[in-house]
């Protein structure tokens, strides 16, 4: 899938790990649709996806993908696989849940087991009802050089985009995979093109500043959007749990909750003559170009 227009500029504000926890999720709920936020994706295994799934079923108009998750990097929060907590599957630690980074979860995976699990997730979330749009994945886990080939294939076989920008650095440089091969990227990249798959041309990501500086850093990001389509990769929360789950970086969250539900925020991004995507289009076209 080409990217919309040479010379337009296309913000996807997606809004990661939904599900995870109830901020997450009132998040969602509230942004979605409303400012800037057109898209989220959920994380399937996690404690809290119960209710987005059931909140889902009043709000049709929520375009969610699934956030695949083989990671689970908080140290009192923490979640477990679908298929179960056997060791022989290398999706584990020795206290029976998923890893906590991806250089760990390459130490031991066993790549059909992890085929196994995202295949859980992403029916697991059809089967409480949801429209799943795309997939992308929680820390770039699915993305790791020994599961991206199972990552695309199950975007082929459910017809779902997925994430994967055409400037791979932008991707590569913001994740902590370990070591990997751009070249391996750029492959199968140049395979996604032909196969009119591809929708995405960079990604960015929540900066991470100190409260004091955040206002402005969002605004830099957007207006400094080049041409293309952006997948902006958002985890806005809204207070209330998130401070037990991660104190020492909560307000990264909690500032862009409140930043998503400026209304002087979304006016600025219209004032800079950006266009707003969902996944929704993308998957349309998609299914449409594959027949």
């Amino acid at each position: 899938m080409s990217s919309p227009g040479n010379a337009r500029r296309v913000l996807v504000a997606h809004l990661d790990d939904v599900g995870m926890c109830h901020g997450a999720n009132r998040a969602m709920l509230e942004l979605a649709g409303v400012g800037v936020v057109t898209c989220g994706s959920v994380m399937v295994p996690c404690p809290w996806f119960p209710e987005i799934a059931h909140a889902y079923r009043t709000r049709r108009d929520l375009d969610l993908g699934v956030h695949l998750t083989l990671t689970s990097e908080w140290q009192g929060y923490r979640w477990r696989p679908l298929i179960g907590v056997s060791r022989k599957s290398g999706l584990v630690d020795d206290e029976g849940y998923m890893w906590r980074n991806c250089v760990l979860l390459r130490r031991h995976v066993d790549p059909q087991a992890a085929e196994e699990e995202m295949r859980a997730q992403i029916e697991a979330a059809l089967c409480a009802g949801i429209d799943v749009t795309h997939l992308d994945t929680h820390m770039g886990a699915a993305a790791v050089p020994e599961l991206v080939d199972i990552y695309l294939r199950l975007g082929r076989e459910y017809r779902l985009p997925v994430l994967l920008p055409r400037e791979i650095t932008s991707y590569l440089d913001r994740l902590k995979l370990g070591a990997v091969r751009p070249e391996l990227y750029r492959e199968r990249l140049a395979a996604l093109e032909a196969e009119g798959a591809q929708f995405v041309d960079r990604f960015r990501m929540t900066p991470g500043v100190p409260s004091s500086e955040a206002d402005a850093a969002y605004r830099a990001l957007v207006a400094e959007l080049p041409p293309g389509v952006t997948f902006f990769s958002l985890h806005a929360n809204a207070p209330g749990d998130i401070e037990a789950i991660v104190p020492d970086r909560a307000h990264w969250r909690t500032d862009e909750y409140r930043i998503l539900a400026d209304p002087d925020f979304a006016a600025f991004v219209r004032a800079q003559g950006i266009e707003l995507a969902g996944m929704r289009v993308f998957r349309a076209r998609l299914r449409a170009g594959s027949g």
